[in-house]
């Protein structure tokens, strides 16, 4: 049966035939995927039963796509040596190889352990110039996106159910690309060759990470602005991505090969090879903790520039008369003060154009660390730089949580947990007189530190210590005259 094939495909693919064109692989592929599919019908039906008559269990209709598949291997290699030097030939022959191999496995139910193209493929002379030629053509792909107009806006900017992570096109298109080579590497016969196809995705990683770098530095001067927030939201994705993949059954079988070559090499300590043994580390986690990275730095710029502005914002508020305001009984109804409202215009403002441009996850670290220097600054530099009278402490503690902390009420439940320090600082310097002087006597007596914590925790204090308890009541100005 195979006899007259292999005539008709030597008498096409050899020699100096029209058919036999190095530039069209996909017309011998085709022919060979065209005689499996139309014998396949007539193999199962006629000859199998007469195979498994004759007694050994031979498959009818994979040893006649062996026999096919033979006169492919031999066309490989007469062909490949020729293309070796031509990236654009030697790219197109790869793909066309690797879409017929998916056919041929996923259609024809063709087994792994026969000889098949991706041991052609795999040779060293061919592997290395198929890792080159990869590399190359990634690059050039990177180069094109990064310089694309619509490099930095998201495909689904307008879609706000599928745009969660805000993701720029660029970051999108280079995840598919590294996802399209680990479509075409993953049925390589040997684990050698994957996991030399994972270092490349790993230095392309590395290499477009540096790229975002390089474009963050320019826009460092305008760290609120769009691209800057772009770039954000890509590393991001990028990371998210990854740590997503080092759980895929694929990178886990990938890592457990690593592993044998690096014990084999003794390249890793014996801690990182317990890391690796034990999962808690993965393939991509020296990629994910360098975006990790670059991530917290490129945050912390963005907090750095809103807690400047804040700063330069409060500065009238810092000026406030806490001595001599009036108290609640002589005013008809509490007002925030206007020495305030810049502040709380510039957190309001920089929140909601932060909100608008980073993904959830990322906003939500901006906006967090953004009020842990808040309320360390609003302590230090406000409260415990100033006296209050009994209006002083009561217009502070209105300013801050019927007007500061419901800011960030959209964001979280009780916002007021994350400014513990202005939270308690309020509660000390608006406590009753009495309660005050019974608290200062707790602190002051030496009835241990069990009592004095017993005390704090009854007013609602958990984060400050005594001492700065201490400090915040002396801070304050309505204590009775006993003619002392």
């Amino acid at each position: 049966m195979l006899t007259p094939l292999q005539k008709r495909f030597r008498y096409h693919f050899r020699g100096n035939r029209q058919t036999n064109v190095i530039s069209k692989p996909e017309w011998y592929l085709a022919q060979v995927l065209m005689w499996i599919g139309n014998h396949s019908q007539f193999l199962d039906e006629k000859i199998q039963p007469i195979l498994d008559k004759a007694g050994p269990s031979v498959n009818a209709r994979l040893e006649f796509s062996r026999g096919l598949m033979m006169l492919v291997l031999e066309k490989l290699a007469a062909d490949i040596p020729c293309l070796l030097y031509d990236d654009s030939l030697f790219c197109h022959l790869v793909d066309e190889v690797l879409l017929f191999e998916r056919e041929l496995h996923s259609v024809y139910g063709y087994p792994d352990t026969f000889a098949n193209c991706m041991h052609i493929l795999s040779e060293e002379t061919c592997f290395q110039r198929w890792l080159t030629v990869e590399r190359k053509f990634a690059l050039q792909k990177m180069d094109s996106m990064l310089s694309s107009e619509a490099a930095w806006v998201s495909q689904y900017k307008d879609i706000t159910d599928v745009d969660e992570m805000k993701v720029p096109d660029c970051a999108e298109t280079f995840m598919t690309l590294l996802l399209v080579i680990t479509d075409r590497y993953k049925n390589l016969p040997t684990a050698s060759r994957k996991l030399q196809f994972l270092e490349l995705q790993k230095d392309l990683v590395d290499d477009f990470r540096i790229r975002l770098t390089q474009v963050m530095k320019e826009e460092t001067r305008a760290s609120l602005g769009f691209r800057y927030c772009a770039i954000l939201n890509a590393v991001n994705y990028i990371s998210t991505v990854l740590a997503d993949w080092a759980d895929n059954v694929f990178f886990l079988q990938l890592q457990q090969a690593a592993l044998e070559v690096f014990a084999e090499n003794n390249t890793l300590s014996k801690l990182q090879l317990g890391q690796l043994a034990s999962m808690e580390s993965s393939v991509f986690d020296d990629m994910i903790n360098l975006l990790e990275r670059l991530k917290h730095d490129m945050l912390t710029r963005q907090v750095d520039h809103v807690f400047r502005e804040v700063k330069e914002a409060a500065k009238l508020y810092k000026k406030e008369r806490w001595l001599s305001l009036p108290s609640q009984a002589e005013q008809a109804v509490m007002s925030l003060s206007s020495s305030a409202c810049p502040l709380l215009l510039t957190l309001r403002d920089r929140s909601l154009q932060l909100e608008q441009q980073l993904c959830f996850s990322l906003f939500k670290i901006f906006w967090q660390m953004l009020v842990e220097k808040l309320d360390v600054y609003i302590y230090q530099e406000i409260i415990l730089a100033n006296h209050f009278n009994e209006g002083g402490a009561a217009q502070l503690q209105f300013d801050m949580t019927r007007n500061l902390f419901p800011l960030f009420s959209h964001y979280c439940k009780r916002p007021e947990n994350y400014f513990k320090h202005v939270k308690e600082a309020c509660i000390v310097l608006n406590l009753n007189v009495g309660s005050a002087l019974l608290l200062k006597d707790v602190l002051q007596s030496d009835s241990g530190q069990s009592q004095a914590t017993a005390a704090l925790n009854e007013v609602g204090i958990y984060k400050l210590a005594q001492q700065d308890v201490e400090i915040l009541l002396n801070l304050r100005t309505n204590w009775p005259n006993t003619g002392k």
